[in-house]
């Protein structure tokens, strides 16, 4: 059967309505995911556990114990990765310090994308093949893309991490959640049911596919989220402002979902008031990367601060390099993941690190902001250029769109293995002559703003 049989799209219609839908959320979040868990060799739910106990704690306790988790992962990666290890010598540097004072920590340099990718598998504590592992790629909003590898356990506290902070906003298990996603337009129709389904069943999610955010995608979206009536939906702030303003310009306004949780770029004040009021839900704002996951939430809603999560990582901030403002850029030290531990990573995020008596928190956040780009006449966010890219093209680095020229310049810099005629041809097939294509090395593109600043898409 395929996916989109008529019979699964009555059940669909079917399943949103009470009391189904609600036992269909118990099935999947309280049967149907502790099965999945089990059948993945995950171990999630006793970390989220973790979580509730730990953020019940009194900000000095969980104090004391970032500091002793951040003296681990750093005697770890002295111990046991080349990078590290070496580093640590030339420097006299002594982890156990910083129990003491956190301050010690300065004494290290920051590391970079640039360091990651050249240091390549000493960043590594064991290699690749000698145990489990997952692969994750950052965006390339704030430099260079590069390869991030977590082990198991990074990659179940990840994802604990999301599950604690969405349940301390009301997303239990059994309320569905909603994520937009890419649509390729060689998207083949898939088989009924899927380890997909099952995953998504399991997590109580669905999906929107998208490809486009004209008035015909927007009508799409719209058109979903009112059957399917999520309790909380996902996706980036750019996206739901997109649609925000084309419901209160078509309709006066509308709700179909009671949370947008936002997320991949800067969440600006106009968009945060428009979605509310337009979309009429409550916003949320979380800040992660590909690098280390979710590392700040709103877990007591916008008012309560955007807190960082400090079980997960020890945050720093730094003042940016050649910016007029004095901005800072956000800096951590990961705890979790010890195939690759990350140590006083700058993020390229400008923010500051403010501590409380009731924690850490972020201010003057100024992150990722995606593009939206005209293709053949049809508005095209940059997350959707570059799943293309990524997924469906393959074998390119970095690219950037210029569009200052007519038509615009879509500069690539391929990988060494990449062949420039094959990469042409896949281009064409999905956007005929929509961009001038020029194959370029990293120095060839563009940088903007004060701090030269990478972005995917060029204007002025």
């Amino acid at each position: 059967m395929r996916a989109n049989h008529p019979f699964l799209r009555y059940s669909e219609s079917l399943l949103v309505r009470q009391p189904f839908r609600t036992l269909k959320g118990f099935a999947g979040g309280y049967i149907a995911y502790p099965i999945a868990e089990s059948r993945e060799k995950r171990s999630v739910r006793p970390k989220i556990e973790e979580l509730r106990q730990h953020y019940t704690l009194p900000m000095p306790h969980r104090r004391r114990i970032a500091l002793e988790r951040l003296a681990s992962i750093l005697e770890f990666a002295g111990a046991q990765v080349p990078y590290y290890r070496d580093l640590f010598q030339a420097k006299q540097f002594d982890p156990a310090k910083v129990k003491q004072d956190p301050r010690y920590l300065e004494e290290l340099p920051y590391l970079t994308k640039d360091i990651i990718r050249e240091q390549g598998p000493r960043m590594l504590s064991i290699p690749l093949e000698a145990g489990r592992h997952h692969v994750c790629k950052t965006g390339g909003s704030t430099g260079l893309s590069t390869t991030i590898y977590y082990d198991q356990e990074g990659a179940d506290y990840s994802s604990a991490v999301t599950f604690y902070a969405r349940e301390r906003i009301g997303k239990l298990r059994h309320r569905s959640e909603l994520h937009f996603a890419c649509r390729f337009p060689d998207q083949v129709m898939p088989e009924w049911p899927s380890r997909e389904d099952f995953k998504c069943f399991a997590m109580n999610r669905s999906n929107i596919f998208f490809d486009r955010i004209d008035d015909q995608g927007l009508e799409e979206m719209w058109q979903t989220l009112k059957r399917r009536k999520p309790y909380l939906a996902h996706s980036h702030p750019s996206t739901m402002y997109a649609l925000a303003c084309y419901v209160q310009r078509k309709y006066g306004g509308g709700k179909a979902f009671a949370v947008f949780e936002s997320s991949g770029e800067l969440l600006e004040p106009h968009a945060r008031e428009m979605i509310a009021k337009a979309l009429r839900c409550r916003v949320i704002d979380r800040y992660g990367l590909a690098e280390l996951g979710v590392m700040a939430y709103e877990l007591d809603g916008h008012d309560g601060g955007f807190q960082i999560l400090e079980s997960e990582g020890w945050p720093e901030s730094r003042v940016s390099e050649g910016n007029p403002d004095g901005a800072h850029e956000l800096v951590f030290t990961g705890f979790r993941n010890r195939l690759m531990p990350l140590i006083r990573y700058a993020t390229g995020d400008l923010a500051r690190v403010q501590e409380t008596e009731k924690g850490f928190f972020l201010t003057d956040v100024v992150g990722r902001i995606h593009d939206v780009v005209p293709i053949n006449g049809v508005a095209h966010p940059t997350h959707h250029i570059q799943d293309m890219l990524d997924h469906r093209v393959g074998g390119i680095q970095e690219f950037q769109i210029d569009l200052r020229t007519e038509p615009p310049t879509l500069r690539i810099v391929l990988e060494p293995t990449a062949n420039a005629e094959e990469t042409t041809n896949k281009l064409r097939h999905f956007w005929q002559d929509a961009f001038t294509i020029a194959y370029v090395g990293h120095d060839d593109l563009v940088r903007v703003g004060s701090r030269a600043k990478f972005r995917h898409v060029v204007t002025a």
